[in-house]
């Protein structure tokens, strides 16, 4: 019983955090405004021990301040944790999905090509067979490359990469890469077949890594990274209906 409870909050809590998040992050809910736990509770249907701790959180994200004698006030976007994957998450689900997606890939320009760099100095033979194998999985899926499969083959080819690095700075920005290229799945910006091309330059970053050559290494996750941006870029911003294939 106690475990079905708990199953049974932590369900309720992450469904009042993912639509009030989300409504704050998108605007629905305006920097400034005041917000009641109790008109939350009403209006979600939940215990005032699921909104504290909703709040709890929303309020670590830097998206809301509870303050004494004033309460709960919704912030503006320049105090948010931008580099949150669940803010990420939210920011790619509104309607400035083409303007956060040139951020994040100006993000990842800066981070992805200095970890394949050093990688190929620092790179374990296991981390090696581990980029190799994703390469392997995202060619063995490409004909579904918006699919769960190809996205799990995907993800840990950047886990990896960003690992293999061996800066723990670099390592811990993984979360929001692949909040990325989750994004781009969920958002239907993947086309139902990769490209060829992004599959080769992930294999020559793999072969680049492998053979100790930083320089092949980070130019071709530059263009990884590149070819990533143009293509999100062109499918969120084409008329509705634009079929991303």
């Amino acid at each position: 019983m106690v475990a079905e409870a708990r199953a049974d909050f932590l369900q309720l809590h992450d469904s009042v955090l993912e639509r009030l998040g989300r409504s704050i992050v998108d605007g629905g809910v305006p920097a400034g405004t005041r917000i009641s736990a109790d008109d939350v509770a009403t209006r979600f249907e939940v215990s005032r021990t699921v909104v504290r701790e909703v709040v709890r959180v929303l309020e670590s994200l830097g998206l809301l301040t509870v303050r004494r004698r004033v309460g709960i006030t919704v912030l503006d976007s320049v105090h948010w944790n931008s580099l949150d994957p669940l803010v990420i998450r939210w920011q790619l689900a509104g309607p400035n999905r083409a303007r956060q997606l040139v951020v994040l890939s100006e993000l990842r320009s800066g981070i992805e090509p200095l970890a394949a760099r050093l990688a190929a100095s620092r790179a374990t033979p296991e981390q090696c067979g581990q980029l190799t194998a994703a390469v392997i999985g995202m060619s063995a899926t490409s004909r579904a490359a918006n699919s769960d499969a190809y996205l799990s083959h995907d993800s840990d080819f950047h886990r990896t990469l960003l690992a293999a690095s061996g800066n723990p700075m670099l390592r811990s920005m993984s979360d929001i890469v692949v909040e990325v290229l989750a994004g781009r799945t969920r958002h239907a910006l993947m086309p139902h077949q990769a490209d060829p091309e992004a599959i080769r330059l992930h294999g020559v970053v793999a072969s680049a890594v492998q053979a100790g050559d930083s320089v092949a290494a980070e130019k071709a996750m530059f263009e990884i990274v590149t070819e990533s941006a143009t293509a999100m870029t062109a499918t969120a911003t084409a008329p509705t209906g634009s079929d991303p294939t």
